[in-house]
């Protein structure tokens, strides 16, 4: 249905999926009314997400304007997703309750260098234009800049709840900082979005969209917030928390990272990383709030329908069975790397070459939380700088290793 919609021209206006675009998924609509009647016209939409290459991973609070952009896409709507290399060396700080630091040219470029890819595991790719903010932000003039600027007031941009609140706590923000909102809103002029989407907390920066293109003389955007969601240690999910699942984990360490999030967000990965019927979702959350299913059965559930949705419903089923034994039955997973490492060889340099631990830190986090064992021996690695012995590793609760 989706291909015929797009070979033929055609734009999905059926009621029930335009409400469920409008209301699942979403925070805040600006103009719902008048974006309603668009979907409703049969008139295909130019519907634009940026994303800032912060992190070379995209994780699941991503995939949340990730799955709306595919709800939009099904219906026949035209998708600009944008890679931002060249907001990203400024920095966003509208999440943030510091100063974001400057990327370097460099380090934005590895970064992003699978983004479009790691996109394909929700949107069809194919279908997509795809374009990078560089292209048009890197040949302003400050007389461009200028007159950009000369649309908004300092007023506007400290009365952000978090610029606010770190000035009153005599917290530096930088002058760059104001540079960000008129990057974000100009890609809209470059790109004539109908539609933008953006996470709650880039609300400031998705107006700056319409206050731009008004004065370029189109037609403002409508926007669509998604939510931001917990990740696996309670707080936002952000890759500089370390707490994400991403997109590139495999469907066996996504699946139980998923397992490890607190019960009181199930509700919200339902509703936001999921397309599971409206009716049933509820009803699961129902059956969660009066105790009457377990949590974990909810949320094996939660797990499966997501790996199954980014990698396939064999690689969910597998995953699935690989929790049950390793977790519930306490077995030792029956595909566990084999490695060879010489004598005097690092632990810790073993696990990075495997992509068993993200760095350094993320080790040393891990040795400090006694969750390092040589299930062979059975003894706790308490050294970061530990030399590896023979065995079979259990790192953290679900990645394993095995060193010959």
């Amino acid at each position: 249905m989706f291909s015929w919609l797009l070979q033929n021209n055609k734009v999905n206006t059926d009621k029930e999926k335009v409400e469920e675009i409008l209301s699942r998924g979403t925070d805040e609509v600006i103009f719902e009314d008048e974006l309603r009647k668009k979907l409703l016209s049969g008139k295909r939409l130019r519907v634009k997400l940026g994303i800032d290459p912060t992190s070379p991973n995209l994780h699941l609070g991503r995939a949340v304007p990730l799955m709306k952009l595919r709800d939009f896409q099904r219906l026949g709507h035209q998708i600009v997703l944008i890679i931002g290399d060249g907001t990203g060396v400024i920095g966003d700080t509208s999440d943030k309750d510091s100063e974001r630091p400057m990327l370097t040219k460099e380090k934005i470029k590895e970064n992003m260098r699978e983004y479009f890819k790691q996109a394909g595991m929700i949107l069809d790719m194919s279908r997509v234009e795809k374009r990078y903010n560089s292209l048009w932000l890197h040949k302003l003039t400050y007389e461009e800049i200028g007159e950009h600027a000369n649309q908004f007031s300092v007023a506007d941009f400290i009365a952000r709840d978090n610029i606010r609140r770190r000035l009153d706590e005599g917290k530096r923000v930088s002058l760059r900082e104001v540079l960000y909102p008129l990057m974000q809103g100009y890609d809209s002029v470059a790109v004539r979005a109908d539609v933008e989407l953006g996470g709650v907390d880039q609300r400031f920066n998705l107006l700056a969209g319409r206050t731009l293109q008004e004065h370029f003389g189109q037609k403002p955007q409508n926007i669509l917030m998604t939510p931001l969601i917990e990740g696996t240690d309670g707080r936002k999910m952000s890759s500089s928390w370390g707490n994400t699942v991403n997109l590139t984990d495999s469907p066996k360490e996504m699946y139980a990272k998923i397992m490890k999030v607190n019960d009181e967000v199930i509700p919200t990965y339902l509703y936001n990383l999921t397309r599971i019927p409206k009716k049933e979702v509820e009803e699961l959350i129902q059956d969660l709030q009066s105790k009457t299913k377990n949590p974990k059965d909810i949320k094996m559930l939660l797990a499966y329908e997501i790996v199954a949705d980014i990698y396939t419903k064999k690689d969910a089923d597998n995953a699935q069975d690989a929790f049950v034994s390793v977790f519930q039955e306490r077995k030792l997973p029956s595909d566990i790397k084999k490695v060879s490492a010489k004598e005097g060889d690092l632990l810790v340099d073993i696990l990075l070459q495997e992509k068993i631990v993200q760095s350094k830190t993320d080790f040393r986090r891990l040795v400090d939380a006694h969750t390092v064992v040589n299930k062979t021996t059975q003894n706790t690695v308490s050294d970061d700088k530990a030399v590896a012995e023979k065995g079979i590793y259990k790192i953290g609760k679900h990645r394993f290793i095995e060193i010959q």
